[in-house]
């Protein structure tokens, strides 16, 4: 091959790999919504949390809000939770907490799918098993890191958050179900994950900070 072609080829493929990280740094624009340059980078959503509408008789109705929030692109997912409704009295087993996959209340809880769990890997290592969870007086309140994140094509916008009527046991029960949703039982409570302002992170979080202080 001639010099000259030689350096025209290198030319050209110079040019395609320019192209190409301008395409990539395109895509990766088009998965950060709008949002993160209105909030300084950072993301917001939040999520609702009332009783399935297919509860059993006798079980807690349980009311709340998780908070999420995420610096672009690579911030870890902090998330908050805030649930009233739990028994005060003769009942504070811990209760698990995670992110399941369909954002479908069509059918109560139970429309939610399972849990959330894009790499296909034994529970408890699906990035929303947020854990276990006990209640205080009726109430859950916790500040948690999570590996889901709110960003790219493994985003958790628009899926479920359920709160189980047990304890998660971690993928140690020695059975199938344990490896597969921590034999957590039946779903309380569930709500789905939407964008928000920074608005009720803000006030929430102050609410948590100030009930730490108080001790």
């Amino acid at each position: 091959m001639r010099l000259g072609s030689t350096f025209q080829l290198g030319s050209a493929l110079l040019v395609l790999l320019a192209g190409c990280q301008q395409c990539v740094s395109a895509d990766s624009e088009t998965l950060a919504p709008p949002e993160v340059s209105q909030y300084n980078g950072t993301l917001y959503a939040t999520c609702k949390m009332r009783p399935s509408t297919s509860l059993a008789d006798g079980l807690p109705k349980v009311y709340g809000r998780v908070l999420l929030k995420q610096d672009y692109p690579l911030g870890k997912l902090n998330v908050l939770l805030r649930f009233n409704g739990f028994p005060t009295e003769g009942d504070s087993q811990p209760r698990a907490v995670h992110i399941h996959q369909y954002g479908d209340l069509s059918q109560g809880c139970d429309s939610t799918g399972g849990h959330y769990n894009p790499h296909g890997a034994h529970h408890p290592n699906h990035p929303g098993d947020f854990g276990n969870f006990e209640p205080q007086e009726g109430k859950i309140t916790a500040m948690i890191e999570s590996e889901a994140t709110l960003f790219s094509a493994l985003s958790v916008i628009g899926r479920a958050v359920v709160v189980h009527e047990k304890m998660d046991d971690l993928g140690r029960g020695g059975d199938a179900g344990s490896l597969l949703h921590g034999n957590a039982g039946r779903r309380l409570a569930c709500c789905i994950i939407g964008i928000a302002s920074p608005e009720a992170w803000n006030t929430h979080n102050k609410l948590y900070n100030r009930r730490l202080w108080r001790g």
